[in-house]
Formats: C-alpha cells, sequence, structure tokens
C-alpha cells in the first residue's frame, strides 16, 4: 500500500485528532499514527531510508527502520501540534532560537530578510516566533501543494498563527507581493530543499554529493537587498522546539553567478550542519 505523505490522509486524521481530541490524545496518539503511517507508506519509507543513509551514512538495517519511524512519528507529532494551535485549543509550540543575534543583525539593516529554511521539524513555528519577538509580519511563499484539501487544511493553520500565506509557480510576477512586502521591512520564507522541475537552481555540493538549490531566494535578495537567513527548526519535545539561525548572507545588487554560486554554497552548508545533527527531523520524504 502507497499512502501518499503530502496529501490530505495524515492531515484530515490529524486536523480531526487536533480539533476533537483531548490533550492526552494530541500528545500520544501521534507518534503511533506515525509509525503506522511508515509502516504502510512503501515509496515514502524507502525514500527516506536513502536520505538517511545520505546523510548520516549506511547504517545496520535495524537503525534505518527506527530512524525512519522516529521521523513519521516526529512529523505526525509536529503537524498535530500546529493544527492544534491553530485551531484555538492549544498554544502554539515554544521554541528557543539559537544564533537569535544572526535574526536581530539582519532585521537592522532595514531592508526585511528572507529566511530560507527547509521541511525540517516545527518549521512553522519559525514565523510566529519571529511575529511575537521583533512584531514583524512574515510571509510564507510556496509552491501549492498538489492536493487541494491538504492545502486548505495547512494554510488554515498557517493564517491562524499571523501567517501571510503566498502560493507561487512559474508566473514570474508572483515574486512582486514579496519584493512588496520586503520593502516595508517584512519578513519573507522560502524552503531551499527542493527544487521542482523547470525551477532555476544553483548547483552545489551537499552530503558528500551534487546537488541542486532553487535560486529564487538568492535573486529576490540580489533584488531588494533584503540579507538571507538560513533558519531550520528541531523538536525538542511536546509543543517544544529548538530554532537555529546561522549567519546572514548578503548578496550584492548585480551579484554574478560566482556570487550566486558561493551564496548557495553557503546556504546548503548551513542546512547540511543542522540536518547532520538532526537527520529525523529532516521530513524529507522524497527521492533526492
Amino acid at each position: 500500500m502507497e499512502l501518499p505523505i503530502d496529501g490530505a490522509v495524515l492531515r484530515r486524521l490529524a486536523s480531526w485528532g487536533a480539533s476533537r481530541g483531548p490533550e492526552w490524545f494530541v500528545r500520544y496518539a501521534p507518534p503511533v499514527i506515525g509509525v503506522a503511517a511508515w509502516a504502510v507508506a512503501g515509496r515514502e519509507r524507502r525514500a527516506l531510508a536513502e536520505n538517511l543513509r545520505r546523510v548520516r551514512g549506511p547504517r545496520a538495517a535495524l537503525r534505518d527502520a527506527v530512524d525512519g519511524a522516529r521521523t513519521f512519528a516526529t512529523y505526525a507529532s509536529c503537524l498535530t501540534e500546529i493544527l492544534r494551535a491553530g485551531d484555538g485549543r492549544g498554544a502554539l509550540p515554544g521554541g528557543v532560537v539559537w544564533g537569535e543575534l544572526h535574526v536581530i543583525d539582519a532585521l537592522a539593516k532595514g531592508r526585511g530578510v528572507i529566511l530560507v529554511t527547509a521541511h525540517t521539524a516545527g518549521w512553522e513555528t519559525v514565523g510566529p516566533l519571529l511575529s511575537r519577538d521583533h512584531g514583524r509580519r512574515v510571509m510564507i511563499a510556496m509552491r501549492a501543494e498538489r492536493d487541494p484539501r491538504a492545502r486548505r487544511i495547512q494554510d488554515a493553520a498557517r493564517e491562524a498563527h499571523g501567517l501571510i500565506v503566498m502560493h507561487v509557480g512559474d508566473d514570474p510576477l508572483a515574486a512582486l507581493p514579496m519584493i512588496r512586502h520586503l520593502r516595508h521591512g517584512g519578513v519573507v520564507a522560502l524552503q531551499i530543499d527542493r527544487a521542482p522541475a523547470g525551477m532555476r537552481t544553483r548547483t552545489v555540493k551537499i552530503f558528500g554529493r551534487v546537488g541542486s538549490m532553487p535560486e529564487g531566494p538568492l535573486r529576490l535578495s540580489a533584488m531588494t537587498g533584503a540579507p538571507v537567513v538560513p533558519i531550520f527548526a528541531a523538536r525538542l519535545a511536546h509543543r517544544s522546539y529548538r530554532v537555529e539561525a546561522f549567519r546572514p548572507i548578503l548578496l550584492s545588487r548585480h551579484a554574478g553567478a560566482a556570487e550566486l554560486d558561493a551564496a548557495a554554497q553557503q546556504v546548503a552548508e548551513a542546512l547540511a550542519s543542522f540536518v547532520g545533527r538532526h537527520p529525523t527531523q529532516w521530513f524529507h520524504f522524497h527521492g533526492s
């Protein structure tokens, strides 16, 4: 049986549990559901095992199984906690920001900030934390998910946290709202660990292999002068997250290929540093 992890199956279950379940259910049921999903989602399970080997090297089959099940369990817990808070019945997950001075330095430049992040545990807590601690509205720009039901569930939770959700595609005018938001001192968050077919990318080296990274955030930075801050999150316990921010990356107005490549590699190294220390917190359920 194949279970589409980016579809509505887990999100509908998580939404039901978050909105109707008691606190003990929200705390203890999601990991069980996540492990069950790992057991039946053959395609995603195999892709995740390959990705774990890529990040931390080969391990015994039992270790791969344990780490894979743990990743799915964490994914289900994160999803339920975000939906629970968005439903108004639970508090927003809390987090400690390590390297927060990097964010403060970037904000001080007064040109807005571009956060580049990944599909890691609790990444959606970063925006509400910045809104709370620094009074900045955060716009999440991302491609629309293929399943409209999954998109509606997730977007409703994001908007309940005060995030501005913008879906981008291949339209070159899609960047205009992001540019306006940055020029008013806002924060734009984009994920850089997936590059759909047709997207312009830069070549990077990550985990000992050649990979690709979306070029869009870097071009947006060069256009607006907004610093790029790599930032990722890991779940520590129930509704508790660790957020790590890295040194801001500044690009010149007319950044050339060499400068863009260097910036992309710096982002890749930040992602590799974080994921290398938290391999089961990266929800990379697709083939590399």
